[in-house]
């Protein structure tokens, strides 16, 4: 049985501006001006797919400028740097502010929280200059200390860091216990229950004793902020209005943060579509925003439905896959586009014929005046496109993958930030502890004793035990450590971020020359790092930045390209939110990865699973192409043919399939249909081999 919200009714909707208010106003749309303008008390905007929500948040910060509430006074919160910094730009456009006047604090969940908590380091009994450890400094630190209890040699399986370290972020982002958690999510964990909590409370103690917090203490630490109640009450009242972009995405430690920011006032506005929920895995819910009105009463409730990106047969597609949803709130996008063609279903044989067709696509709509940059593949997981990766090298397509490694994640970069957390902490122990093991000769305990005799020798300066330390390397790492250590020692006296992050980068390249196979090309990945260095005010800042908003990789670091290529774009759907192209290919849409098998276990995973497949519909603007493979091979890589026939998947209903022009490669057997519909028939004879 279908459940459906039915928002409130929306304040008035007035047909012009009102009276006294700027021009812009003109541009929106009846419902986006409701939103905009909307008095006082709480509000939620269901903004559907590309219904201009990013205009209307901006246009509502602009209004309440208009009005008199200094900007410093709203507080504008978002999930990435970049659209908090587009959303404040477009604001200034609108609204100029006087001279000398505070801007808009706006950021997202992390850097707000990094500021508060660094604000009020003395009264939670932290150090003022902590550094902050990002995720894969975090699964580190857990694999050091698991390592320590003795599980790396364990007789039975133990949980690797990365599990280790979701297992913790889920349960204080979702605000349960770990036996829940490991219940519910990890179930072949549950008999290393009590170890695991064991692991997490050192993991808390030691992060206490190196002076750094991770990603999630931040969030904590800000929660304890704003339930104070003295510095509660302060933060409350030091903002006239609170704005939060993508409230879908919000955990449940999120949501407590921004209840506790509006312990007294009601102000605030949260712009979300509850259809485009896809992070479970962080802990985040669409029921935080169903659940918005009964956490602030008298919320009004605007409802955007007027598309401005997509063609009405997409859209088509898409509202009859979200009606399959079992709780949202009620809505109908319509598309504000001049009509377009209808989404294509393309059953195909297997996944070596739906690369085919993909690409024969992809030239087609090329030579008919549509750039490949203006393509896009969309997946549900990675590996999704690997034939179709081969098939694209072998047609000369060039392409741009997203949802791969991480920037920060590669391992000389991740080289340089902690010797950059050095210069702001120099006795960060998980920075030295990966520093050392760079010299030759030098490993885990070896580290370890440097690092002891380091921290425990008395000297002047900061590094004043280095002369004792450097006697338990090997002699042949003596001179490249004295290389770092000076590098470091000029940096102290250097401030210019510049300066230091130069010096720092000169004194580790012939490190990462030795320690990696490609070492000269990761070195120009670390002039796109120090180039970012020299804009900033402070290095340790800089670092924790990174931490922050992290960037994607070397690109996001760097200026506009110089050459103008063209390429295809492949994307995992995660990535691809937020984003559109003219023409979407989405790939693989078979029970057992649209659901995928390990996400079919619960109603409200599968429900992800549907909204995931709705996000990729909503990325095309005037073609979809939906691609169905028939048969699937028990060993991919294999040389042999052991194979079996899968179902399309559930989410392509009979009333998603109507919306589409369906496209059958195959017969109901999986075997390749038959050209015009008729058999070929061929006559074989034996009797000459009787001669």
């Amino acid at each position: 049985m279908f459940e459906t919200l039915s928002p409130a009714p929306p304040p008035a909707l007035s047909p012009a501006r009102p009276p006294g208010t700027a021009a812009w106003l003109d541009d929106l749309n009846p419902e986006q001006l409701a939103a905009a303008t909307h008095p006082a008390g709480p509000l939620l905007i269901v903004a559907g797919a590309g219904t201009g929500k990013t205009t209307t948040l901006c246009a509502r910060v602009a209004w309440l400028v208009a009005q008199g509430t200094a900007p410093e006074r709203i507080l504008l919160l978002t999930f990435t740097r970049r659209a908090a910094r587009e959303m404040l730009q477009r604001t200034r456009s609108l609204v100029p502010m006087e001279r000398g006047a505070g801007g808009v604090l706006g950021g997202t969940f992390h850097s707000v929280a990094h500021r508060f908590v660094r604000l009020h380091a003395d009264s939670m009994g932290l150090a003022p200059r902590f550094a902050v450890l990002d995720s894969a400094d975090g699964a580190d630190l857990l694999d050091l200390i698991r390592e320590e209890h003795g599980h790396a040699q364990s007789q039975r399986r133990f949980p690797r860091k990365g599990t280790l370290l979701d297992i913790y972020s889920r349960t204080v982002n979702a605000g349960r216990t770990v036996s829940e958690l490991v219940a519910e999510s990890f179930p072949w964990c549950e008999d290393h229950v009590e170890d695991i909590a064991t692991l997490f409370k050192t993991y808390t103690a030691r992060k206490r004793s190196l002076g750094v917090l991770d990603l999630d203490d931040l969030l904590l630490y800000w929660r304890a902020l704003t339930a104070d109640e003295v510095i509660g009450p302060a933060i409350d009242s030091a903002f006239d209005h609170v704005l939060i972009d993508e409230y879908q995405d919000v955990n449940g430690l999120q949501v407590d943060i921004v209840r506790g920011l509006r312990r007294q006032s009601h102000e605030v506005t949260a712009v979300g579509d509850d259809l485009q929920a896809i992070y479970g895995w962080r802990s985040a819910s669409a029921e935080h925003l169903l659940e918005f009105p009964s956490h602030f009463a008298g919320t009004s409730i605007v409802t955007l439905e007027r598309n401005y990106r997509s063609s009405q047969p997409v859209l088509d597609s898409a509202n009859a896959l979200a009606a399959q949803a079992s709780r949202s709130y009620r809505r109908r996008l319509h598309s504000e586009r001049e009509a377009g063609t209808r989404p294509e279903l393309l059953f195909v044989r297997d996944e070596a014929a739906q690369a085919t067709e993909v690409c024969e696509r992809v030239l087609e709509a090329r030579e008919q005046g549509m750039e490949l940059r203006r393509q896009a593949v969309l997946m549900r997981a990675s590996h999704d496109s690997d034939l179709l990766e081969l098939e694209l090298g072998r047609r000369q397509i060039p392409f741009v993958k997203y949802g791969g490694l991480r920037y920060l994640e590669a391992a000389h970069v991740k080289d340089l930030i902690a010797l950059f957390r050095l210069v702001d902490h120099p006795a960060n122990e998980l920075s030295w502890f990966r520093v050392l093991q760079l010299l030759d000769g030098v490993g885990p305990v070896t580290a370890r004793r440097v690092l002891d005799m380091l921290i425990s020798s008395p000297g002047a300066g900061p590094l004043g035990g280095w002369e004792q330390a450097r006697e338990r390397l090997p002699a042949g790492a003596r001179a490249p450590a004295d290389a770092l250590v000076a590098a470091l020692r000029g940096a102290f006296e250097a401030k210019a971020p510049g300066v230091q992050a130069e010096a720092l980068r000169d004194a580790l390249a012939p490190l990462i020359t030795a320690n990696y196979a490609d070492g000269a090309l990761r070195l120009g990945d670390l002039e796109q790092l120090v180039a970012a260095a020299r804009e900033s005010s402070d290095l340790g800042h800089f670092a924790a930045e990174l931490a922050l908003d992290p960037p994607q990789s070397s690109a996001d670091l760097a200026g506009p390209p110089h050459l103008d290529e063209d390429y295809l774009v492949l994307s995992t759907i995660h990535s691809a939110k937020g984003l559109e192209w003219e023409a979407v290919h989405v790939l693989a849409l078979y029970d057992g990865n649209f659901p995928a098998d390990m996400s079919a276990g619960s109603r409200e995973n599968v429900d992800e699973e549907r909204r995931l497949l709705y996000v990729a519909l909503t990325r095309a603007r005037r073609q979809l192409y939906l691609y169905v493979p028939v048969r699937y091979y028990h060993r991919p890589r294999g040389s042999d043919d052991s194979h079996g026939y899968g179902k399309p998947s559930r989410f392509l209903t009979e009333e998603v399939r109507q919306t589409c022009d369906v496209v059958r490669r195959v017969d109901g057997s999986g075997v390749p249909a038959r050209a015009g519909g008729e058999l070929r028939k061929i006559s074989v004879s034996v009797d000459a081999l009787f001669q």
